[in-house]
């Protein structure tokens, strides 16, 4: 069968975007939320047609052989794969592509990347997958570097090494998450680290985000599988030990992890990885008041039963994802083991629930490893889960803002802070025009508190929704602050967050992020305006900067 054509201005393959009876379908839920809605289809125009402002760089003989200028290559690495970047796409404003995309196929091609980089002064952008959602990979870098370079480390992409005594994995950076599960099936294993962005993102890329996967307790980042990293840097290589764990000192790894390749490039890891699961139980457990579905969850989250699925939907993401009408919500039950049958633990977490009015509309399930083919809500959302970026591509075509944002909070702020979402949005739609409804589910939960992820499906004017998007997204932004939420839980920071993050930050972490930027990164061309700003540099800033709330202090 011939291979699939990945989607230059939007998410995933061009052969799974949403069209025929799914687009009808989808068009007809979208109605019966907003029945003015004007959902007139539009289409991307064709890369040729793009006015790509002229490549600036040309590479030195020794390396042109890696680089690339071709339009595409430049129009598929100048945005990622959040709404405002598809929209931007969908009208033909490419404004600030890379000049060259290069692709390194050694680690020391890495390096003499960097270091003719850092000699010319030009910015350098990892690149992964490129699904970041906040501007991680955009070359919106201002006007202070004579040129740009998306540095694509996609075939850096070999399991190097398994250690099955250790449960480990040397894994290079541009492994995709289904390359990388195709290579341990055969020896029972797995990493278990599945974000929604899982067919479409690296290992490296997930390292760089402090990226949050598949478990909804314990091992929610993928912090939490790293045993070391090997990350070159213009300064010199760095390499950490493979060791269990150790006290010596601060952790060399947690200055990487999440540095979003500002301070080096994450060539390789050691991962640990699990014996593949045998034994799975689920449930979908209801509840007609949301506030003791909240408690429910808490309850679970704090009893150490550590579900690896522990899922709130509220009312309106039940409905329009899992196809449930609730009065409080749904509550995504599952444990996995590939030492023992979980169903006992389950059937603990199913008596917390009952405790706080959960009710099962359908009996929970035990099966063993092979996939379920059930037809619950369990299951209509996972289903739901993994269109979602598909669907939310379709409506950006016909004018609809469809996007995320998420946070995470303690327990007791969690009330208030629900609420000035909310407040939030229903006065930023109002304000731009717009009618909507906003969504909720809880995608991690902690002993202290959940990571609430909010959707926003809002019926925008074409040509609009992108400043529409913004002021929205602003008003949120400084909304969770306000009340004590993160600006990011797991989707980074990159340029888009830059005005929230450079508030949650503590100044003295400012001070010694940019004296390890200068240190490693000394000519400063490492993603510049991710995370800080080179001194004296006013920043390459998000547009919806200036109507963020408070004053942000800068790092640079």
């Amino acid at each position: 069968m011939p291979a699939k054509r990945r989607s230059w201005w939007g998410w995933g393959y061009v052969e799974d975007a949403v069209t025929g009876a799914e687009a009808g379908r989808l068009a007809d839920r979208v109605r019966a939320l907003l029945p003015d809605v004007d959902l007139t289809p539009h289409e991307p125009p064709p890369v040729a047609e793009l006015d790509l402002a002229p490549a600036r760089v040309t590479p030195p003989a020794a390396l042109s052989h890696l680089c690339s200028a071709e339009p595409a290559d430049r129009a598929a690495h100048a945005h990622g794969k959040a709404f405002r970047d598809v929209v931007r796409n969908l009208h033909g404003e490419v404004r600030h592509p890379p000049d060259l995309i290069a692709r390194p196929t050694s680690e020391q091609d890495v390096v003499d990347l960097l270091d003719w980089c850092s000699r010319s002064g030009l910015a350098v952008v990892p690149y992964g997958g490129g699904s970041s959602v906040v501007g991680g990979v955009e070359p919106r870098v201002g006007d202070g570097y004579p040129g740009t370079v998306s540095l694509d480390l996609g075939r850096l992409d070999r399991v190097l090494e398994v250690d099955r005594t250790s449960r480990a994995a040397r894994v290079q950076a541009g492994v995709f998450g289904p390359a990388l599960e195709e290579h341990l099936r055969p020896q029972h294993l797995t990493l278990r680290h599945f974000p929604q962005s899982f067919e479409f993102s690296t290992v490296g890329g997930w390292l760089a985000t402090r990226a949050g996967g598949h478990y909804a307790t314990v091992l929610t980042h993928i912090d939490d599988l790293v045993e070391a990293l090997r990350v070159v840097t213009p300064a010199g290589l760095s390499q950490s030990r493979r060791l269990p764990a150790s006290g010596a000192g601060p952790a060399p790894d947690r200055l990487f992890l999440g540095s979003e390749g500002t301070l080096g490039v994450i060539t390789e890891a050691w991962l640990r990885v699990q014996d593949r699961p045998r034994w799975r139980a689920d449930a979908a457990v209801h509840f007609d008041d949301h506030d003791a579905a909240v408690a429910a969850t808490r309850a679970i989250a704090q009893s150490g039963l550590h579900p690896s699925n522990c899922r709130l939907l509220d009312p309106a993401e039940a409905l329009l994802n899992a196809g449930a009408a609730t009065g409080g919500g749904v509550l995504v039950l599952g444990f996995e083991s590939a030492d023992h049958p979980v169903g006992p633990v389950l059937g603990r977490a199913i008596e917390l629930c009952r405790d706080h009015g959960g009710t099962l509309p359908e009996p929970p399930r035990e099966r063993d490893a092979s996939p379920s083919r059930g037809s619950g809500a369990t299951d209509t959302w996972r289903s739901s889960f993994l269109r979602m970026p598909y669907q939310r591509d379709a409506l950006a075509a016909r004018s609809m803002i469809v996007e995320t944002f998420e946070t995470a909070c303690t327990w007791d702020r969690y009330p208030a802070l629900r609420a000035a979402v909310l407040d939030a949005v229903g006065a930023a739609l109002r304000e731009v025009g717009a009618t909507g409804v906003v969504t909720c589910r809880f995608t991690h939960v902690y002993p202290d508190g959940p990571a609430p992820y909010f959707g926003v499906y809002a019926a925008g004017r074409w040509g609009s929704t992108v400043a529409q998007w913004d002021q929205i997204k602003s008003a949120v932004s400084a909304a969770l602050l306000a009340a004590g939420g993160t600006i990011t839980h797991h989707h980074a920071v990159g340029r888009d967050h830059r005005p929230w993050y450079d508030q949650q930050r503590p100044e003295p972490v400012a001070l010694a992020l940019r004296a390890a930027k200068a240190t490693l990164d000394p000519s400063w061309v490492l993603n510049p305006g991710v995370l800080l700003d080179a001194p004296g540099v006013g920043g390459a800033v998000h547009p919806m900067a200036s109507r963020s709330s408070g004053r942000a202090e800068r790092a640079g």
